[in-house]
């Protein structure tokens, strides 16, 4: 989308390129650090770097270094069939509490569409930590692991019963994708490493930010709805850059609070407040 790529253009303008990024900070080659609210729509919600409350980067780079990055089937990758659980499918299983079949693919409208054609009335976009009565009553569930990468793949977790039909089979086959092993794997651990923040980081983790967030922001859980107009809101990004807080550029996309950032990182913001 242009915003995201605005976004990338006047972070390297104002601060250089990101050279590193750890947890919920970026370090720029001008040597600023920002705060990342973003977080790739969210697909860095656990952070940045295995350092930072995932490890889906080692198991890339172990599996990687096996050669399997093929289209053939694999212990982690769905079976091209659908025959058998994978790896991908018992994580999806243990996240949503509910038995999985899984498939894969190119983006989340793909998965989405797919999912709205077999279960138009029982479809869901996972949301981690969003109020949800029972995801496992849902027939379709379209999840994008927490995999911090420029890359949108989307899993299609559908109740067995649902999968099995032979229209969904014909369906299922011809629009969901072949993804190679390493990238499911990291995927798989991402899913895991997911289930158990959700164990760990609560609403007292994410209310700390509210003297500051409110002002601009509705909270709900960690996510950030925007009160700025959205005329405005193109305006407020670069505000917010300016004060080294790089938030979501898309007003339909919300931002997240920085999980494991001081409350000091706001203070710029405190101290510059945006006007509308």
């Amino acid at each position: 989308m242009n915003e995201i790529r605005q976004l990338a253009a006047a972070i390297t303008e104002k601060y250089g390129v990101v050279k590193r990024a750890r947890g919920c900070f970026l370090y720029t080659a001008k040597g600023v650090r920002l705060t990342d609210l973003y977080q790739e729509s969210g697909r860095a919600i656990l952070g940045w770097g295995s350092s930072s409350g995932t490890s889906a980067f080692t198991v890339l780079k172990n599996v990687l270094s096996r050669g399997a990055t093929g289209s053939f089937d694999t212990d982690y990758t769905p079976r091209a069939d659908g025959s058998a659980a994978s790896q991908l499918s018992r994580a999806v299983s243990a996240l949503l509490a509910d038995s999985r079949t899984v498939w894969l693919f190119a983006s989340r409208s793909e998965a989405l569409s797919c999912a709205l054609q077999l279960a138009p009335e029982h479809t869901a976009c996972y949301k981690p930590w969003a109020e949800h009565a029972c995801w496992s009553e849902e027939s379709a569930v379209v999840i994008e692991p927490p995999l911090p990468l420029a890359l949108s793949l989307s899993v299609l977790a559908l109740k067995p019963e649902l999968s099995s039909a032979s229209a969904a089979q014909a369906l299922l086959a011809d629009k969901s994708v072949r993804v190679a092993s390493p990238l499911v794997a990291a995927a798989t651990r991402s899913l895991y490493d997911l289930k158990k923040a959700l164990q760990e980081r609560e609403e007292k983790h994410f209310f700390l930010y509210d003297t500051v967030v409110t002002k601009y922001w509705t909270r709900k859980g960690p996510y950030l709805y925007p009160k700025i107009p959205e005329e405005r809101y193109a305006d407020f990004v670069l505000h917010c850059l300016s004060q080294a807080l790089v938030v979501s550029p898309l007003y339909n996309q919300p931002s997240i609070v920085p999980f494991g950032a001081d409350r000091g990182v706001f203070r710029a913001l405190e101290k510059n407040p945006f006007i509308v």
